[in-house]
């Protein structure tokens, strides 16, 4: 497959809206129904990070095909380790400044409370390997990065033939300790780069390598494969969240990060995208996919200035977060406010949308050239 895929491009703004739903909990906690909503909203979410690791995956092989997949691995270090910096510039003052008020209110020690932050954040594994010092949401940077050192480990050592077998292996085991822990006791973290990262990537990079791209009269049937796996992942939720615990549905939200059905899910879409590599070209999602990695990097500071904002009102007797137009704005909210911060760093030479994304770097190279 040659050309721009127009599919994978708009997809990524989509995805990202996805993510947003996943942690903004639209309708959560207002009653029955809203937790429904809730778990609806967040199953059918589940495919939006595997897509990124996916879609990284299978550029990762497509743009090592003709050289060096180091110098390759090389650079997308360096953009993802920038842009997890500029995450992190963004949220260290918001989430810190967070824990003071908090410690405040509660009339816990201002510093005490500092020094154990500061702790936290600067712990080495959670910083660099999970992502999740600072923000859990910033965990996918390192993920991805660490999945994409993986892939080409495997690569190296052995064989391009052995990165999905290999990623399976150990997602067998991320699955054993997150969603289905009834079997097994993982002691340890399984989302991230080995147990859930490592899988996608190399599914995307194996779908490239041994030129799996559908053609468009297989279209309609991965389609019907993706509604078929939708259905199935609500099935398999359901199943391990209510049906086996025996709780009522709606009573709470259970919603795993991801199961058996999500991988199946996210390769049927993904695969169907390439099958449609022209489709929504002649709208504008396409270019605003340029925008999806700026609104993930940016939204977990501005929903935490809007989740400051709801528990200040909160304490002041306004009970907002029972009220629907809370859900209903919450994500747009944080949507447009993490667009309008991601460009505000723009503007300012923070960050540059489509070149380096390492904070003040813009701005100090136009000032050497000045």
């Amino acid at each position: 497959m040659s050309g721009r895929i127009h599919s994978l491009d708009a997809m990524r703004i989509v995805a990202i809206v996805f993510v947003v739903l996943i942690h903004t909990d639209p309708f959560q906690g207002i009653n029955t129904y809203g937790n429904a909503i809730n778990f609806g909203t967040k199953t059918i979410s589940r495919f939006a990070v595997p897509f990124f690791f996916i879609t990284s995956g299978y550029f990762f092989a497509l743009k090592t095909s003709h050289r060096g997949s180091a110098t390759y691995l090389t650079k997308r270090a360096i953009k993802l380790i920038s842009l997890y910096l500029f995450g992190l510039v963004l949220a260290v003052p918001t989430f810190f400044g967070g824990q003071l008020a908090r410690a405040e209110l509660s009339g816990r020690s201002l510093q005490a409370t500092a020094v154990s932050s500061v702790i936290e954040y600067l712990d080495p594994v959670e910083l660099v390997y999970y992502g999740t010092s600072v923000s859990e949401i910033l965990w996918f940077l390192p993920a991805l990065l660490f999945s994409l050192l993986f892939v080409y480990l495997v690569v190296v050592i052995g064989n391009p033939s052995y990165v999905l077998p290999i990623a399976v292996c150990f997602h067998l085991v991320g699955l054993l300790g997150s969603t289905y822990t009834m079997f097994v006791d993982v002691p340890f973290e399984t989302r991230d780069a080995l147990f859930f990262g490592f899988l996608y990537t190399g599914l995307g990079y194996t779908i490239c390598t041994r030129g799996w791209e559908p053609s468009k009269e297989k279209s309609r049937l991965l389609f019907g494969t993706v509604v078929m796996f939708v259905v199935s992942q609500f099935i398999e939720f359901y199943l391990l969240g209510y049906l086996l615990r025996g709780e009522p549905f709606g009573s709470y939200v259970y919603a795993p990060s991801y199961g058996i059905s999500t991988a199946l899910l996210s390769i049927s879409l993904f695969l169907f995208l390439l099958s449609r590599p022209t489709l929504f070209a002649d709208t504008p999602l396409p270019e605003w996919g340029t925008y999806a990695v700026g609104i993930y990097v940016t939204h977990p500071t501005v929903f935490a200035i809007l989740r400051a904002f709801r528990d200040t009102l909160e304490s002041m007797g306004y009970t907002i977060d029972s009220m629907i137009v809370w859900h209903l704005m919450s994500t747009p909210a944080t949507i447009v406010g993490a667009l309008v911060l991601y460009v505000f760093a723009h503007k300012l030479r923070l960050i540059e949308i489509g070149g380096s994304h390492l904070p003040g770097e813009p701005w100090l190279r136009t000032r050497r050239s000045n």
